[in-house]
């Protein structure tokens, strides 16, 4: 198991990384096989689709103000709402 070490400054992490660049492509390979990957920046990357959508200002404003009566990030909300639109599509196209 790799130990990051404290770096004095960002060359000196940077050398770091390059240096045991091998080892860490091995340990990562090692804990996806064995099942123990957890997810982290790197795995949830690789599992993410990435998607940007334009929407109209006067729509993002609508989204702000009623997320933040729900107490939600407006982002969040906006993703809720799809992921249920969707839902909603599937099941009735069925």
């Amino acid at each position: 198991m790799l130990k990051l070490p404290k770096f004095d400054n960002e060359a000196e992490e940077a050398r770091w990384w390059h240096e045991n660049q091998d080892l860490l492509a091995q340990e990562f390979h090692r804990s996806a096989n064995n099942g123990t990957l957890k997810y982290g920046t790197a795995i949830r990357r690789a599992m993410e689709a990435a998607s940007t959508v334009q929407l109209d200002p006067s729509d993002i404003s609508k989204a702000r103000a009623l997320a933040e009566k729900r107490g939600l990030d407006y982002q969040a909300y906006l993703q809720t709402l799809i992921h249920e639109a969707l839902e909603r599509e599937e099941k009735s196209a069925t």
